[in-house]
């Protein structure tokens, strides 16, 4: 691999890991960086890279939040599924949270599954992104004003019902939907128009991610085949090793920001962007 195309490799692991969690669009980036900065890869490559270097952002989730996913263990088991013998080992309270991200899961599973390549085909483009970073940029401003001294009804994970599982993955079907419009945003504007508090809006969009991703990832690659070139196999592997380093910085930098910040300043971001992109678009500085 050449060295140029490591740098480009690079680079995109660096956006996938800042906007996989900052709720601003990954993939729209990612269509946004490749407009710019393109890949010297097949299509079809990049088609499944874009999706597939989300797991090595998924992996800093999975090591930063491990005690508070991993459902088996005596330590700290608050809920142990029987006070003696194997089931002591069993944290009943995760089984619960993990069945309640599966309901959230359910609405953008069927749908990718069913309408994955329809999907990429309409709307993968430069002008979509632009629309949908401003839409759910208002859509920050008008829910933070909303929500703006009002105590939040849900404060714990624990909090978040079956239903209301639902409804939050109806939003993120949105996201699975249209490109630009934030896996993470649309979980997490959803969640805050539901009553949930900031900082469980977003550990709940991480775990939500989790299967998510790893549903996504594995569909395209049975659609790509695992027939690498070497190349490949190196661009693949960087950008993912890329993306999870820089994860583990953006989301211990998220946690603490919405501790003591709303979610405005992404808000802004996304429209700012979004003009600027379509502004672009209509200069033909885009194809």
């Amino acid at each position: 691999m050449e060295m140029m195309e490591l740098l480009k490799v690079v680079l995109f692991g660096i956006v996938e890991g800042i906007t996989e969690w900052l709720p601003i669009s990954s993939t729209g980036h990612m269509i946004l960086l490749n407009e710019v900065v393109s890949l010297h890869v097949s299509d079809e490559f990049y088609s499944m890279f874009q999706v597939v270097i989300q797991l090595g952002a998924i992996l800093a989730v999975v090591l930063l939040f491990f005690k508070q996913i991993w459902p088996f263990g005596r330590k700290n088991n608050e809920e142990p599924l029987t006070a003696h013998g194997a089931g002591a080992w069993i944290k009943t309270d995760i089984f619960k949270l993990w069945f309640r991200i599966l309901v959230s899961c359910v609405p953008a599973a069927v749908v990718g599954i069913l309408f994955d390549d329809i999907l990429e085909e309409m709307f993968y483009n430069y002008r979509t992104v632009a629309i949908m970073l401003i839409l759910f940029g208002v859509a920050f401003l008008i829910v933070e004003n909303r929500n703006h001294g009002k105590k939040a009804q849900v404060t714990s994970l624990k909090d978040i019902t079956y239903r209301l599982a639902f409804w939050i993955g109806m939003f993120q079907l949105i996201a699975a939907i249209f490109p630009g419009t934030s896996r993470s945003g649309a979980t997490i504007v959803g969640a805050l128009l539901l009553g949930v508090s900031r900082t469980v809006a977003a550990e709940y969009t991480f775990f939500l991610a989790i299967p998510v991703m790893f549903g996504a990832s594995l569909l395209k690659l049975v659609k790509f085949g695992l027939a690498f070139s070497a190349a490949e196999t190196a661009i693949l592997l960087t950008g993912m090793v890329v993306a999870f380093v820089v994860s583990l910085i953006v989301i211990r930098f998220l946690m603490g920001y919405i501790k003591k910040h709303d979610f405005k300043v992404f808000g802004w971001y996304r429209i700012i962007l979004g003009a600027i992109v379509l502004l672009c678009g209509v200069c033909g500085l885009l194809p």
